[in-house]
């Protein structure tokens, strides 16, 4: 396997990168990455790639655009270095939200960012927890999404948790399915925070339907944390109707604006998190848990490189 597989990273989450290739045995394909004094970006492949099974690894965190068009020069140059195949790792996809029109005069951003991975030359995608599952179709090339949900179950499931006092919370109804999926897992009752959207930034909470969970262990999943007003105000929320304990589980800690604030001012026991992006040291919370999808990736990697199912690994 490894003699034709190469692993790139650009500069965004170059740790995670780290744990995907000592996961597979291997060592990072050397790169070199710098800018000019001008902010353009310079790239340079330090070794031979010519026939080689490609992976960049490069999520799309902030500073989003940095980061995308650092991806998109990394994918020019491995295509016109002579791989046999390009695959993009995307842990994170970046303008993810942008998926659909949902006004006049309004781009589909998450669509137009698809293109340009696909014209940049990558022959195909692995992504986790897209926003939306529509967004695979975005890509014009096959696409591998996958979900970072059985590894936060797992980690709650350690938590020895008794089942008969646990409520699951959706903090939206467009949470339901997701957390619907954790429930099988995890066991207890189901309810959903009531959320009105009054702008692009704010939401409401008001309302929980289901229930009653007072003196129950409240768990609250969500896709991705950004500016933390949604789900610290379904906290808010759970916690005015009395669960004794609240933990919340996401995927992609994005943390824009006043989210660690809020976060740590909010009534949470534990905050657990994947690593899917790199988080700075004032984002460290005391409560903060984060567990690693380098293994979820990389066993992926390991089958898209050997021509196996990939949907196996959620069966």
């Amino acid at each position: 396997m490894h003699e034709y597989l190469t692993l790139i990273s650009g500069r965004a989450h170059p740790k995670l990168a780290g744990e995907i290739a000592a996961y597979l045995g291997i060592e990072l394909g050397r790169v070199d990455i710098w800018n000019f004094p001008d902010g353009e970006i310079g790239i340079k492949l330090e070794e031979n790639i010519r026939g080689r099974d490609v992976f960049i690894i490069q999520p799309t965190c902030p500073p989003v655009n940095e980061n995308l068009m650092e991806l998109l020069i990394l994918i020019d140059a491995c295509r016109r270095a002579s791989a046999e195949r390009i695959t993009t790792v995307l842990p994170y996809y970046g303008y993810a939200r942008q998926d659909r029109k949902d006004a006049g005069r309004v781009p589909i951003t998450a669509k137009l960012v698809a293109n340009l991975i696909v014209e940049a030359g990558t022959d195909r995608v692995l992504a986790m927890d897209l926003h939306a599952a529509q967004i695979q179709g975005f890509f014009d090339v096959p696409v591998d999404h996958l979900y970072a949900a059985p590894i936060l179950d797992e980690y709650f499931a350690s938590l020895s948790l008794p089942a008969d006092e646990i409520a699951v919370i959706a903090p939206d109804e467009g949470s339901i399915k997701r957390s619907l999926h954790h429930q099988e897992r995890l066991g207890g009752s189901l309810c959903i925070v009531d959320k009105r959207r009054s702008s692009a930034t704010e939401t409401k909470q008001a309302n929980l339907i289901g229930g009653p969970i007072k003196g129950k262990i409240a768990l609250l999943f969500d896709d991705m944390i950004t500016t933390a007003g949604s789900i610290v105000g379904a906290v808010n929320i759970v916690h005015s109707h009395h669960a004794i304990r609240i933990y919340v589980g996401a995927t992609h800690p994005v943390f824009c604006g006043q989210a660690t604030e809020l976060l740590r001012a909010a009534p949470i026991h534990e905050l657990v998190v994947t690593n899917s992006i790199p988080l700075k040291e004032s984002q460290m919370l005391p409560n903060l848990k984060t567990v690693s999808v380098a293994p979820l990736l990389g066993e992926a990697i390991k089958r898209i490189h050997r021509n196996e199912s990939v949907s196996y690994l959620f069966d």
